[in-house]
């Protein structure tokens, strides 16, 4: 989505967080003359995954000539607010920008944020210049950031725009239209119908949980890529036989999916299970090899 900015918080909020990683704590008094950008993310979120490199590279590239890059996690499931799972994930994804720990939601209320990923982008003056929610538009906001870099310090030489931005504006651009949309497992926010559970389950609130070895999900998709969000649970990893159309992945396993068509689950975190799954109808088979395996939602790309 575009940086159309109604309904927003016009100027940089208090930033009212638990804590903070790579940073001592940070005020907008403290951001004063510098352009800000905060990218408010969720770990295992595949849409923020997929805009981390982007982030990444306007850090890189602008740090030094006056953009701050704040990176507020906010939690979506309970394992989130658990700190060795993001400091594991801020090291996993190379972040060195500062990171402000929003478990409560406090500086997403202020923010009026209602969605991950979303980006905010503040003048010098700590003013909304831009809002996106959402993947995309990468070009958009660097061309911004540069605007902003300059006005704040007109003499600066501005670098060429981020091989980043140039492969994606050069590159093919993907289209997500007629995907199977995200599909939550738990009581609260799945939906029935979209996915089958054999053998011996219990479904709690934000996922379900395997009751037994060779308790199997089913699912219907549409789409080329497949992942989910799993905790192995309080009994250590564990392991998921992966099937596609009732046959090992082969060519289309995802990048978890080892030749044996497992995969292990040793964190909560999003992995990947399907990648280059032809187009059309398809069922992901999936067999948990021991108790505890906890399922929370699928995300599917192109």
């Amino acid at each position: 989505m575009t940086g159309h900015v109604d309904g927003a918080e016009p100027r940089l909020p208090p930033i009212d967080v638990d804590r903070w990683v790579n940073s001592a704590p940070l005020t907008p008094e403290d951001l004063r003359g510098r352009v800000v950008l905060v990218d408010v993310w969720e770990y295992t979120c595949v849409n923020w995954i997929r805009t981390a490199p982007y982030v990444r590279a306007w850090h890189r590239d602008y740090r030094d000539l006056g953009l701050t890059v704040i990176g507020a996690h906010a939690p979506e499931f309970a394992f989130g607010r658990l700190p060795e799972n993001i400091d594991r994930a801020i090291r996993d994804h190379g972040l060195t920008y500062p990171i402000a720990i929003d478990d409560d939601y406090t500086f997403w209320r202020a923010l009026r944020n209602d969605a991950w990923p979303a980006k905010y982008l503040f003048d010098a003056d700590g003013r909304l210049a831009g809002r996106w929610v959402g993947e995309g538009d990468y070009d958009r906001t660097e061309a911004l950031i540069r605007r902003l870099v300059e006005a704040a310090a007109p003499a600066t030489a501005l670098p060429p725009v981020t091989a980043e931005v140039t492969a994606f504006v050069t590159g093919p651009q993907p289209t997500y239209a007629g995907i199977t949309p995200e599909t939550y497992l738990g009581a609260v926010r799945g939906v029935p119908g979209t996915y089958a559970l054999t053998g011996d389950w219990r479904v709690e609130d934000e996922y379900v949980e395997a009751g037994g070895p060779g308790a199997e999900l089913v699912l219907p998709f549409t789409a080329g890529e497949v992942n989910l969000v799993a905790d192995p649970g309080p009994e250590g990893p564990a392991g998921i036989r992966v099937l596609l159309d009732g046959k090992p992945a082969a060519d289309a396993r995802g990048a978890d999916v080892g030749p044996d068509d497992r995969a292990l689950v040793d964190r909560a975190a999003m992995i990947r299970l399907v990648d280059g799954a032809t187009a059309g109808e398809h069922r992901l088979t999936l067999r948990a090899e021991r108790p505890g395996l906890r399922a929370y939602v699928f995300t599917f790309g192109p």
